[in-house]
């Protein structure tokens, strides 16, 4: 399993050096592009008979060079069905490697699983919100989410920790996964940097000092390794304007970064044979199972195909939980607060069935029907028309009285759950009853 120093040479200025930089970057981009990109440049190897004209067709030379480039592609990964791929961003800090906790115990910061359809020529990048909740059985593991999965394979001797991301993420999506690419904060900084920097449509101001970074103004501009990690980041911006708020803002950051990524790397007039060459560079950045011709056979397969975002999960999936018992969610049977994504399975399932899911499961208690989850409601008469059009029955206790919480009985924390997603505000206080209750209390707007 490669995995190596990121420390890396000064680049130097000459023009042959610069182009070796180029397709370095297109072979190491993480978050996606790893091989996403890779497809952009095999596709170098026919990049000159592109027409040039705006409104000028393929010639039949190039598309025959074209399918030649995917065909040999598919015989030498092996990749003539659909598949998929798991891409993982470490998060350890002083990490010695892509499959190092270093010194916070690193976790899958993101989890994207590519799926490769070499028939339709699409590649389509499937984006696992992070915080979701997952049940562990027998595992001791207090907080539950889907990224702690490959901090415990990384714990584990000898250490599995994609292995463990791969299975949990297979059985949340429904989708047999059984490679996977891992990369690290460096190897995003580095890669960025070697493309010489991304040009970023930035929208509204960002900064956030205390857990990104990030310090960005409004505008085109363009951000080198440092900055574009900050900014792809961000998901507590405290500039006031909403912008960048949330995991899902910062996933569509993310697929921001790679179809720029994509562009740039198209635009390389890159010899084709330092592909060969500068593929070996992968140990350096990043750790796969994947074999060397496996890869250069992807990025071949993957040549010139069309590129597609699926993102599972949105903001109204988050909450804030509190502490609780619930049988089998691990081995203490108990779930200690924090903010979680609480996903429904079903939807992942509908989602992911032109993919070929078989079946999406979080190992979760079933979410009830709505109309069988009384609310008493301290809010708006538009909030108690929303929920009962939701399904809900619903009896105004009284005005609202500030906040958004949600109170369910003892033992019915799923009952939390399918209130907490239909009142959809993010983050709402989702807790168990102090006292015997028959109904779920909502504070709400």
């Amino acid at each position: 399993m490669p995995t190596g120093s990121h420390k890396k040479k000064k680049a130097e200025g000459t023009k042959k050096q610069r182009r070796r930089r180029r397709i370095l970057a297109w072979t190491l981009i993480p978050l996606g592009s790893l091989v996403v990109l890779a497809g952009a440049g095999a596709g170098l190897l026919y990049y000159g008979l592109k027409p040039t004209a705006p409104n000028s067709q393929p010639s039949a030379l190039h598309n025959a060079v074209k399918s030649a480039v995917q065909n040999i592609g598919q015989e030498v990964s092996g990749v003539t069905k659909p598949t998929n791929i798991l891409l993982i961003a470490n998060n350890a800090r002083g990490a010695s490697n892509p499959l190092s906790l270093g010194t916070a115990a690193g976790q899958a910061d993101i989890l994207i699983l590519v799926h490769i359809d070499p028939q339709k020529h699409v590649v389509s990048l499937i984006s696992i919100p992070r915080d979701t909740l997952v049940a562990m059985p027998g595992w001791n593991v207090p907080i539950p989410k889907i990224k702690t999965t490959f901090t415990l394979g990384l714990q584990e001797s000898p250490q599995k920790g994609p292995v463990m991301a791969m299975k949990y993420v297979s059985r949340m999506t429904g989708l047999p996964i059984h490679d996977y690419i891992a990369t690290d904060f460096q190897g995003f900084i580095d890669a960025i940097n070697a493309v010489g920097g991304v040009k970023v449509d930035i929208k509204q101001r960002i900064y956030d000092p205390l857990h990104s970074g990030a310090n960005l103004y409004p505008g085109v501009q363009t951000l080198n390794g440092s900055q574009a990690l900050a900014y792809v980041r961000v998901r507590q911006n405290q500039a006031g304007n909403g912008y960048r708020v949330n995991d899902f803002q910062r996933q569509q950051a993310e697929m921001q970064v790679l179809h720029i990524l994509k562009q740039q790397v198209l635009g390389a007039a890159s010899h084709p044979t330092e592909v060969v060459k500068l593929i070996g560079t992968w140990e350096k950045d990043v750790a796969t199972n994947l074999s060397t011709s496996q890869l250069l056979g992807i990025a071949m397969t993957t040549s010139g195909s069309k590129m597609a975002n699926v993102q599972l999960g949105s903001v109204t999936d988050s909450m804030d939980l509190a502490s609780a018992p619930i049988s089998g969610l691990n081995a203490e049977n108990y779930l200690t607060g924090a903010y979680y994504d609480v996903l429904d399975a079903n939807h992942i399932t509908q989602v992911l069935a032109p993919f070929g899911s078989t079946g999406a499961t979080l190992g979760l208690p079933a979410f009830p029907s709505p109309s069988s989850v009384p609310i008493g409601l301290y809010g708006s008469a538009s909030t108690a028309a929303q929920l009962r059009k939701d399904g809900f029955p619903v009896t105004i206790l009284g005005p609202s009285q500030g906040g958004s919480s949600v109170i369910y009985p003892q033992g019915k924390m799923p009952w939390g759950w399918v209130v907490a997603r239909a009142i959809g505000n993010s983050n709402e206080w989702v807790a168990p009853a102090s006292s015997a209750s028959s109904s779920v209390i909502v504070y709400g707007p």
